[in-house]
């Protein structure tokens, strides 16, 4: 299926699930194919943004139950691009819902660096990528980014540097006193966790955290 169809012929349904960095990227690249994309978030602050930075061009709908199954069923692609920060991300495709899908459709799980976000996702490499569920196509590759290694270890880089200046300069402790960001990047100290997330998602008691914010 060519994405942005033909004269006469229906553009390829992408469907977001997840209105976040990702989620917006995923759907910047599939408007940019001529895809027809609709992106579906919690939020709805955030999906006012998202209409107003595609001025319109990305369908936004609030993620309930219904509207998700919804959307899903009418999809020729699903992408999904939800994060829980620090813990595992939620569990929103059914394999009950994924099997009512179009024939042929294709299932992209960024998410599953944490987990996955579709009951079927499972973890594949770069070098066998895919896999098959019923009728559908499963794209779940850990590290995706790790397909351009170039480019994103400089966008790595260039978010991150920053940080590591600040814990250069000043040690750990003072860098996550003054830095909000940090303080809350803080995942063990003393042996123990102190990311409540990241212990939940292990089944691991949670410290508490010798940062405060100033």
């Amino acid at each position: 299926m060519l994405p942005s169809g033909l004269p006469g012929v229906h553009p390829a349904k992408v469907v977001v699930i997840g209105g976040g960095v990702v989620g917006r990227g995923a759907a910047r690249v599939a408007l940019g194919l001529g895809a027809d994309v609709e992106l579906l978030d919690t939020n709805i602050s955030r999906l006012w943004q998202i209409d107003q930075e595609f001025s319109g061009r990305v369908r936004t709908v609030a993620s309930t139950a219904m509207s998700l199954e919804e959307s899903v069923l009418g999809a020729d692609m699903v992408i999904g691009a939800v994060l829980v920060p620090g813990a595992k991300a939620p569990r929103l495709v059914s394999h009950e819902l994924a099997g009512r899908m179009r024939e042929g459709s294709v299932l992209v799980d960024v998410s599953i660096d944490q987990g996955g976000c579709f009951a079927d996702s499972r973890p594949t490499t770069h070098d066998d990528p895919t896999y098959r569920v019923n009728d559908s196509v499963f794209y779940c590759v850990t590290n995706m980014p790790g397909a351009v290694p170039r480019t994103s270890t400089y966008g790595l880089t260039n978010a991150t540097l920053p940080y590591v200046l600040r814990i250069a300069e000043t040690g750990w402790a003072e860098a996550a006193h003054a830095d909000a960001s940090l303080a809350k990047g803080l995942n063990t100290h003393g042996g123990e966790l102190t990311n409540e997330p990241v212990a939940t998602a292990h089944g691991l008691p949670c410290g508490t955290t010798p940062i405060r914010e100033r």
